[in-house]
């Protein structure tokens, strides 16, 4: 008798451990976050590819890797309408969002700062002559700058972690303090790209290809600044395509357009750049009225 018992004593006295089933709703948008990682593991694939390697359609790897960043950028947005839409914004989502985001926002466009300079710097395009053991002062420096960049994108992120609570959902009147990883690595890739197609199409000099590859970690700098800071970015999607429009910004948009079809990646390049220093110029105005009210 006593032997038969216990068997059952320690049965009911161990718990059963049991799985959690995700709704199917819950793995789409994941599924959409996953994608943005693979964008951003395949964008710093082929930015360390060699300065000789062509892809498709006669692409370099660092216009490639430029490529898997943006095709991250739109999977990252998809996730976040896939998630509304469907009631199925989780802290799960929110926490492997920012994972994804700190690989193609942070480190891919870091490693093609790195690319882009290395291969005025270093013979053949390699990455060696550039970190803290670099034989040039340079080299240090960007090397130091692509890491700030990298550790910027990581503040940026953990801080819109603590910031907000995914459960709640957007705001219309949402606005970020700093500008958002995205639109930082928006400008850092849309100048390196830009960069890549004018070499492409011949119309560059070694002169003009080495200031402007020496300024893009000048840019980065300051875009990595700029997301630790304190200065207030309105939400894209909820400003300009959450809301109704007037006539004009139709105007503008069909315009836009226009220019893309023409000049795609000069307008990209503008296009960031018009969104990273929308927070100043609001900051500047909002400075100046507060000046003109006190007078």
């Amino acid at each position: 008798m006593e032997s038969s018992e216990i068997p059952t004593e320690k049965a009911s006295s161990v718990r059963r451990r049991v799985r959690k089933v995700m709704p199917p709703q819950i793995v789409w948008p994941l599924l959409f976050t996953l994608g943005n990682l693979v964008a951003g593991f395949s964008a710093i694939h082929y930015a360390t590819k060699s300065a000789e390697w062509v892809g498709p359609w006669g692409w370099s790897g660092l216009t490639m890797a430029g490529s898997m960043i943006f095709l991250g950028m739109f999977l990252d947005s998809i996730d976040g309408v896939v998630a509304r839409l469907t009631n199925s914004v989780t802290e799960l989502g929110a926490m492997l969002d920012s994972l994804a985001d700190l690989v193609t926002c942070g480190v891919a466009p870091a490693i093609m700062i790195l690319a882009l300079v290395g291969g005025y710097l270093g013979e053949e395009g390699h990455l060696t002559v550039l970190g803290p053991d670099a034989d040039m002062p340079w080299g240090k420096v960007v090397w130091a700058i692509a890491a700030v960049y990298v550790c910027c994108t990581a503040l940026r992120l953990a801080r819109f972690n603590v910031e907000t609570h995914p459960e709640e959902g957007p705001s219309d009147d949402i606005a970020f303090l700093g500008i958002p990883s995205p639109g930082a690595a928006g400008v850092v890739v849309a100048l390196i790209m830009l960069h890549q197609h004018v070499l492409a199409n011949g119309i560059d000099t070694v002169w003009i290809g080495r200031a402007y590859a020496f300024g893009v970690p000048i840019v980065a700098l300051g875009c990595a600044l700029g997301m630790v800071s304190n200065i207030p970015y309105d939400h894209f999607v909820s400003k300009y395509l959450g809301r109704p429009q007037t006539f004009r910004f139709l105007s503008v948009t069909v315009i836009i357009i226009f220019l893309g079809i023409w000049w795609f990646q000069e307008t990209v390049v503008l296009g960031f750049i018009w969104y990273a220093l929308t927070g100043p110029i609001e900051v500047m105005k909002k400075r100046r009225q507060a000046q003109e009210e006190l007078q």
